[in-house]
């Protein structure tokens, strides 16, 4: 299992969540909303510090993760994070 993000996706979310070097943004899972790997889930996300992160990547001088507690919601799939320029958003393919 393993994270990845793309350079533009994480220009995107230092412009979008002002984020500054040395930064942190975790994704986790939340009950409620739509898409997602399980029925009454989505992903979400805050900028916070680790407590025990199971997957992380740092680009641009930030770091994305995902604790420990939270890789259930990936199910062992890998978890790619992509900039749509089309719609101008962000992208998660978890396969």
């Amino acid at each position: 299992m393993e994270m990845t993000i793309t350079k533009p996706a994480a220009r995107w979310f230092i412009q979008e969540l002002d984020l500054q070097q040395n930064d942190a943004v975790r994704f986790f899972a939340r009950y409620g909303g739509f898409g997602g790997v399980h029925k009454g889930f989505s992903l979400a996300l805050e900028k916070t510090e680790p407590v025990n992160a199971g997957l992380k990547i740092v680009e641009e001088g930030v770091l994305f993760f995902v604790e420990e507690s939270d890789l259930w919601y990936f199910d062992n799939k890998n978890f790619h994070i992509k900039y749509s320029r089309k719609y101008d958003e962000i992208e998660y393919v978890i396969k």
